[in-house]
């Protein structure tokens, strides 16, 4: 669906605003050809897509700092880009912006092993942090599925996970310290290579604050000593929604894995059909991981078991060796990857009570029936965060308006239960209007009042997270 094309105003400005910028950037970091721009006209939520005034790609603070500065005395809106795979639209661009690309600021800035903490540049990609320390037996925890793509910026703007929160939380948990730049040019520091900070928490509020205050340059990360060792074990199960209680059952036993891992038939077949990891003929599938020495291991797996036991598995396939475990992580690895092969497909992350999840996959399903499209369900059981995937067909007229529906109703099922709308892609465009089903218009306006302090124009990542009603006197204020 494309969005508005730029009016004759906006062009009007633009050769003003493009000489201004190239005189704080070389040449090669200011793209602002109508083609070339085309790179940067959506994220991952493609069915979104207009082109920017103009993109930036900076390789310093002090150039970021000199893009905002110039951005705001034109009153020009600035969207921050990481890798662009947001799955929300956190980083779609409008008509009149500047896309503010941070992939350029890839380096490894400072690495402190006694006091376990790497200092990056953000547009470093997840996996590269881990790759930066590995050989000295460190790793950095959040592990989105898009870890070998994404960028850091972007996991800090969405309070990204992955399938290892459970034991290690989100990227919140793990990160001490930025570097970030208002929306004047203004360059400050917050936290830092400590485990808290004295005063308000405002790390805690610009972590998953989806760039509406600041553009984050540099992040101190917490890193972890790898574990002695862990193992998987495959589950398979006749039926969602006794997957579904099983977890439940894991988790009030009290036993923490790294990792509980759910997916269903649809996704179970696009994998192997994808990447042949030998899963079991079922209708769900669990993959629970545990860590530590081998003592503790072999006692969490043999807990873990028995509760599986208690819910009549067709198949329990406990990990032998280090390419066991590769197999049995290679089809969930390639979830999304194998669905986009098959078919058009819109991907959620409502988050609900592990006690819930028997009941929601099961109106799920329902939904599913009324509605007419297929569902197929991937995500981290552990902590609730849901990822289904509605299949449609893009090139159907209403077909992409009938996923939006449904899609609609699955979140607002997730709030219903005592859940949220988010659990680690965002709201960006895509939940905005659902904002109401979940906040008050009291906690939506303390939201807003706070975006308000620290960028009073609203010149930030505009007409994101906040419906548009409740919002749009805002920038014109």
């Amino acid at each position: 669906m494309e969005m508005p094309t730029p009016n004759s105003a906006v062009l009007a400005r633009k050769d003003r605003i493009v000489a201004r910028l190239a005189e704080v950037l070389p040449q090669d970091a200011l793209v602002s050809d109508i083609e070339e721009t085309r790179a940067y006209e959506c994220d991952a939520l493609t069915a979104y897509r207009c082109p920017p005034l103009c993109a930036v790609l900076p390789r310093s603070t002090g150039e970021v700092s000199a893009i905002l500065k110039i951005c705001h005395e034109e009153g020009v809106p600035v969207v921050p880009r990481g890798s662009g795979t947001s799955l929300a639209g956190g980083a779609l661009p409008t008509a009149d912006c500047v896309i503010l690309g941070v992939a350029r600021l890839n380096a490894v800035l400072e690495t402190d092993y006694p006091n376990r903490f790497i200092r990056v540049q953000t547009g470093r990609t997840n996996l590269s942090v881990t790759g930066a320390v590995e050989a000295d037996d460190f790793f950095y925890a959040p592990d989105p599925s898009s870890q070998l793509a994404c960028a850091i910026a972007g996991n800090i703007a969405m309070n990204s996970g992955g399938a290892h929160c459970l034991k290690y939380g989100v990227t919140t948990n793990n990160l001490l310290g930025v570097t970030m730049v208002l929306m004047d040019g203004t360059v400050v520091e917050v936290g830092g290579a400590h485990l808290d900070a004295p005063g308000l928490d405002l790390l805690g509020v610009i972590c998953g604050s989806e760039g509406q205050l600041g553009v984050v340059t540099e992040a101190t990360l917490r890193i972890l000593r790898k574990p002695e060792g862990a193992r998987p074990v495959l589950m398979g199960f006749d039926r969602s929604e006794v997957a579904g209680a099983c977890v439940s059952d894991i988790i009030k036993a009290g036993v923490l894995p790294v990792a509980i891992e759910f997916m269903d038939r649809p996704c179970i077949r696009a994998t192997e059909d994808f990447a042949g990891a030998g899963y079991p003929d079922c209708e769900a599938l669990l993959i629970v991981e545990v860590e530590g020495s081998p003592a503790e291991i072999d006692a969490q797996l043999g807990l873990i078991k028995q509760i599986a036991l208690r819910h009549d598995p067709v198949e329990l396939r406990e990990s032998q060796s280090e390419e066991q475990s590769r197999k049995i992580w290679l089809g969930r690895k390639s979830a999304f990857g194998a669905m986009g092969q098959i078919n058009d497909y819109m991907c959620l992350d409502g988050t609900i009570p592990v006690s819930a999840l028997p009941e929601v996959l099961r109106r799920i399903g329902e939904m599913s029936r009324d509605y007419g499209l297929d569902v197929a369900n991937v995500f981290h059981a552990g902590d609730g965060n849901m990822h289904p995937l509605i299949l449609f067909d893009a090139n159907t007229p209403g077909e992409l308006e009938k996923c939006e529906a449904f899609g609609a109703d699955i979140l607002r099922l997730c709030v219903e239960v005592g859940g949220c709308l988010t659990g680690e892609h965002g709201v960006g465009i895509e939940k905005r209007d659902l904002m109401e089903v979940q906040f008050a218009p009291e906690d939506l306006e303390a939201q807003m009042r706070v975006k308000d302090v620290f960028d009073p124009q609203w010149l930030l990542n505009p007409a994101k997270v906040f419906p548009l009603r409740v919002s749009a006197g805002r920038r014109a204020a």
